[in-house]
């Protein structure tokens, strides 16, 4: 449930922040076309009155407006919400003169900028129309004929621009813990039906299975008692097959409540520094001889002195179990590799075994209740496909992860478990 939970934050999370990027993207992109419209839209505006001011005089009088008679002086054009210059050069190149247009700003050297741009664009024929990065440069400019450069100066509204796009990040980073906030509560109240859905049938199991071990231990001592009696052979048999099941009951039910105890996020207060090392050691030689009678060796490679906050006794089951695991699914006159070493703040735990492999689309699989393939687990031994769904749990609970993979014939379970 604690992964719905997460995931379900992160959909929700992830969604209202491309949202909120793409909002914040789209005001700050149409502010930047508009800056830059207006400063295109400015240039053409002298351009246009410059083509004018020397168009010749319409023949035969033919201006039924009046207009080219009357020409406007391009001198004379103020441009109030732009620090515009116009600069005419004589036919060697020389700055004749230089007319501001607009608002005028101390540290705006024009004759420098002017001088630039006739450099740079010394001998170009027609008409160039320079923008560039509205947050970067400095200056635009219309160049035409090798007569005229109108210098725009962007500071202004490169000044706009960075304010906006300030506050935008800004903004970002504070709705960000808004829509934190948000998504964890629209979370709750998405799962809130899931988690007591999960939350009456773990009380199911719980319930049952205390309800079930009173039973089930008055039917194993009733065995036992007829057992020691001289009952005939044929009653043993029955017998016998009486403590075979509850015995197979009672583990599967003790199975189910260690599970339902671990998926409420078992005891993190008592966990304490252990020398996960010897864990692992210790487990490793407790199945020497159970490895023994499967003619499997067991051979292991663990960094000496490794210590990890945990519980001992879920450790120990967590090892157990996969170590247990491989060896019964090992070929005989094989090796199971365990190796234990710190890998960038980690501890990471490998068993490997020569056995059946387990199928690709299985590997996540084996790892859910109950679940079982012909090839990864069967019925013997009392297998009910819980072992690996608690070794999942006690890995999850202490911040770690367990993955299998199985290639060449090769099947090895990683346990990975962050400090």
């Amino acid at each position: 449930m604690k992964e719905l939970r997460k995931k379900t934050i992160l959909t929700i999370f992830t969604i209202l922040t491309a949202i909120l990027v793409t909002f914040l993207a789209v005001l700050n992109i149409n502010s930047y076309r508009r800056e830059y419209s207006n400063i295109e839209r400015g240039l053409k505006v002298f351009d246009d009155r410059g083509r004018f001011q020397n168009a010749p005089p319409a023949p035969n009088g033919n201006d039924p407006g009046g207009k080219m008679q009357k020409p406007r002086e391009l001198d004379n054009m103020m441009i109030m919400d732009n620090e515009v210059y116009t600069v005419r050069l004589t036919a060697d190149g020389e700055i004749e003169s230089i007319v501001s247009h607009g608002a005028e700003s101390g540290d705006f050297d024009v004759e420098g900028i002017a001088g630039k741009i006739r450099d740079a664009v010394s001998g170009a024929a027609g008409e160039r129309i320079f923008i560039g990065n509205l947050y970067v440069d400095d200056f635009s400019y219309l160049y035409r004929n090798g007569d005229l450069i109108v210098i725009l100066n962007n500071a202004d509204k490169a000044d706009k621009l960075k304010t906006l796009l300030l506050e935008s990040v800004l903004i970002f980073l504070v709705m960000e813990a808004v829509l934190f906030l948000v998504s964890r509560l629209i979370t709750g109240w998405i799962v809130k039906p899931a988690e007591e859905a999960f939350r009456r049938q773990k009380e199911f199991i719980a319930d049952a299975s205390h309800e079930l071990k009173t039973p089930l231990a008055v039917i194993t001592a009733s065995s036992d008692a007829l057992w020691e009696e001289e009952s005939g052979e044929e009653n043993n048999r029955y017998l016998e097959n009486i403590r075979y099941e509850s015995d197979r009951m009672n583990r599967l039910i003790t199975g189910l409540l260690d599970l339902s105890k671990l998926e409420d996020g078992g005891n993190a207060a008592s966990y304490r520094e252990e020398n996960l090392s010897k864990i692992i050691e210790k487990t490793c030689l407790v199945f020497d001889g159970v490895a023994f009678e499967q003619a499997v060796t067991i051979e292991s490679n663990i960094e000496e002195n490794m210590t990890f906050r945990c519980s001992r006794d879920e450790m120990e089951k967590l090892f157990s179990t996969i170590l247990d695991n491989a060896v019964k699914h090992s070929d005989k006159d094989t090796t199971v590799h365990v190796s234990a070493h710190t890998v960038k703040g980690s501890i990471v735990v490998k068993i490997t075994n020569t056995g059946d492999p387990i199928p690709q689309e299985e590997c996540e699989k084996i790892f859910e209740r109950f679940y079982r393939s012909d090839k990864a687990r069967n019925r013997s031994d009392n297998r009910y496909g819980l072992g690996l769904a608690i070794a999942k749990r006690i890995a999850q609970n202490h911040n770690g992860t367990i993955r299998a993979s199985s290639e060449n014939g090769a099947t090895t379970f990683e346990i990975v478990l962050k400090k």
